[in-house]
């Protein structure tokens, strides 16, 4: 929801400059990354009964839900107490945004050790991801499309999600405790599976992983075009086509509904000719959309869907493919230190790629106001405004894939290293209990 609607939310409900919205959008990404990297080292160390993660999923609940339904109030008229505002409750829903999701996502290499498990795994947590992106999508499109007032509408989307959030949340812990918790008690009685040495150590170790570096420059290039595509939809829909605010969810819909449906298709073809070339597959279907989205014109409404729907093709590799090679960069850094960091490595991936998106939304939004878009006014726009959407939906995203692609060349771990890197650990393993014992 943020994603789609917040920016043209801040700009066109609450009456927020361009500027300070993309002043916002940059100080929440730095935000986002400084809490990301707190989170998941302080997770990494936590002990409790119920391990290192499920403590901060099941507290961060309700912050979560209540701090996402804050964000969609408009409590103020004055630009700068509405800056204010927002910039205060991005910052406490980011927080306890992190504490749900950052241990949630480090569960995998706890559930399964296997490297097609774990593609497997992810195209099940993708699937349900993106499903619950469609349905809010859904109730968005249903709400925007009764409730004349857009204040009142996107209150009481934000009222509706917010609640309805956290019963995955804790659908997941209830789920997962059985098989997570008896790994991880084992894992802990391993020498090598609890860092203790400094943070700084820590993630210098991390950031000279070269798997690592691989798997974080794909992602980030991957992202930033999920992110900008996504921001720019709405202003792409309702300024460049001279479509409704109605009809801005049906292309979001659009891309998520064509990413859940390939999210199979190329989990199966990871398996078959590996994640590298599954992912320069997909990719190349997206950078075709997005050079069509940039070419497109007002009144080719249908090729427009088109051209989403097989950007989602493109979109579901990045959902899925980054995530499935990360829990092997866990293993091979756990094999040359002898150390297990997830929560180390999966927060240093999203701080990265947050502080790269900070810098894109905070210039996206700049883009826009210096080409003169004026606020509150769809039908009339000047030609700078039109010709700054365009690039900033088509254009731009484009450079981004084309970069990822040509950083999956030097990303390292196969099936085949992969097996080899597990045999190591579970050698190594045995060694280490054969002379304690």
């Amino acid at each position: 929801m943020l994603i789609f609607f917040w920016l043209y939310f801040l700009t066109a409900v609450a009456g927020l400059s361009p500027g300070l919205a993309g002043l916002i959008l940059f100080a929440d990404k730095i935000g986002h990354a400084i809490s990301t990297l707190v989170v998941g080292i302080l997770s990494d160390r936590t002990r409790s009964r119920w391990g290192r993660r499920y403590p901060w999923i099941v507290l961060g609940a309700a912050p979560f839900s209540l701090c996402f339904f804050l964000l969609w109030l408009v409590p103020f008229e004055n630009q700068w107490a509405l800056f204010w505002y927002y910039l205060t409750i991005i910052f406490a829903f980011k927080f306890a945004y992190n504490a749900v999701t950052l241990p949630y996502t480090a569960l995998p290499p706890q559930i399964t050790h296997s490297y097609n498990e774990r593609t497997q795994l992810n195209t099940f947590r993708f699937t349900f991801s993106i499903g619950g992106k469609i349905a809010s999508l859904i109730v968005a499109q249903q709400i925007l499309q009764r409730i004349d007032d857009p204040a009142t509408s996107h209150l009481m989307l934000g009222g509706i999600c917010g609640i309805v959030a956290m019963v995955p949340i804790l659908l997941c812990v209830a789920g997962t405790y059985k098989r997570v918790l008896p790994n991880e008690r084992a894992q802990a009685k391993d020498d090598f599976s609890c860092d203790a040495r400094p943070l700084r150590q820590q993630i210098a170790i991390a950031l000279k992983c070269r798997p690592f570096q691989s798997v974080v420059g794909i992602y980030l290039c991957s992202w930033s075009a999920v992110q900008l595509t996504s921001a720019m939809t709405p202003f792409f829909v309702v300024n460049w086509m001279g479509l409704s605010d109605a009809d801005f969810p049906k292309a979001a819909l659009a891309i998520q509904g064509t990413a859940i449906a390939c999210l199979s298709l190329w989990g199966h073809l990871s398996k078959t000719i590996g994640k590298g070339s599954a992912y320069l597959m997909g990719v190349s279907l997206w950078l075709v959309a997005q050079v069509g989205l940039l070419l497109v014109q007002p009144g080719q409404v249908l090729l427009m869907y088109a051209l989403y729907m097989l950007a989602g093709v493109g979109v579901s590799t990045a959902y899925l493919i980054p995530w499935s090679m990360l829990p092997d960069v866990v293993d091979a850094n756990e094999l040359k230190t002898g150390q297990r960091q997830e929560g180390t490595f999966y927060s240093l991936m999203i701080f990265l790629q947050k502080m790269g998106l900070a810098i894109a939304l905070w210039l996206m939004g700049q883009i826009i106001e210096l080409s003169g878009y004026v606020q509150g006014v769809p039908d009339i726009q000047p030609d700078s405004a039109l010709l700054a959407i365009r690039l900033l939906t088509g254009l731009l995203p484009a450079i981004a894939l084309i970069i990822g692609m040509n950083l999956v060349s030097s990303y390292p771990i196969t099936a085949e290293i992969h097996a080899e890197i597990l045999h190591k650990l579970n050698a190594k393993k045995a060694s280490a209990s054969s002379a304690k014992g």
